[in-house]
């Protein structure tokens, strides 16, 4: 259990909340990377982390997930305190993490792959197997689950990825930048898959510097910049506010586009 969780700490504050963040700090030697950062993702929504390079966006998944122990704060999962929790019991509770960069399992076919995830919940290697097979026909990597992981395409690598987390059986799902690195037209290709996860159950939280599928995707943003929250709100909301220009910008930034506006 979290022994930084204050007394106060109230479970239903936020009583449709399936992932509650309060107050997490992560700090490396001097760097504070993450600094009294607080969200709420509510069940069956989409939201997205969004903020420049090195914003924390990355550290605060660890935290979630079980990578990395908060110095101060709490996390609490489907009402239950998780702070500081290993990531495989975290992932036993219902919480399915993809990474930033896509590493598939040397030497592993995709089924195989996909069949690490399956096992965290079916001991037998057949059932496993069969289950993978399930999960590659829904996200369209059917055709490809014979094929050398490593081998694959970038966008077909992308979607393991999902398909890794998504074999666990999450009812949250943390996507770490998903389409980064993919074109237009493959950009097109996943985000109805998200939407189709979504629609099946999974709460989703993603880091993503596509504003274009933010904006599509995302009922509820949250902004991070030098580790702080700094804005949250609906998208259009967000993509306006003088803050979030400057943190992507730079100083001066909403000046100027306010100054462009009125010309």
């Amino acid at each position: 259990m979290n022994t930084n969780a204050p007394p106060t700490a109230n479970p239903t504050a936020y009583p449709n909340a399936l992932l509650e963040v309060s107050g997490v700090s992560v700090a490396f030697g001097g760097v504070q990377a993450v600094a009294d950062a607080s969200l709420q993702v509510a069940e069956g929504s989409i939201c997205a982390l969004i903020g420049p390079n090195g914003a924390g966006k990355t550290t605060l998944f660890s935290v979630v997930s079980g990578f990395q122990r908060p110095d101060g704060g709490w996390i609490r999962f489907a009402g239950d305190d998780i702070t500081g929790m290993p990531p495989h019991q975290v992932c036993r509770r219902g919480i399915g993490r993809t990474f930033q960069i896509v590493q598939p399992f040397a030497g592993q076919s995709v089924l195989e792959n996909i069949a690490v995830g399956s096992h965290l919940h079916r001991a037998s290697r057949r059932e496993a197997l069969a289950h993978a097979r399930q999960v590659a026909e829904r996200l369209g990597l059917g055709p490809v689950v014979d094929r050398d992981a490593a081998a694959l395409p970038i966008a077909q690598r992308k979607r393991l990825e999902v398909a890794k987390a998504f074999a666990t059986g999450p009812r949250l799902l943390l996507l770490d930048e998903v389409l980064a690195g993919l074109n237009p037209a493959e950009i097109d290709t996943i985000v109805p898959l998200v939407l189709g996860l979504r629609d099946e159950g999974v709460t989703i939280l993603m880091i993503e510097h596509v504003m274009q599928a933010v904006m599509s995707l995302a009922e509820d943003v949250f902004v991070l910049s030098g580790g702080r929250m700094i804005a949250h709100g609906a998208p259009e909301a967000v993509t306006r506010d003088e803050a979030v220009i400057e943190a992507y910008l730079g100083q001066g930034a909403a000046r100027k586009l306010r100054e462009r506006r009125t010309s």
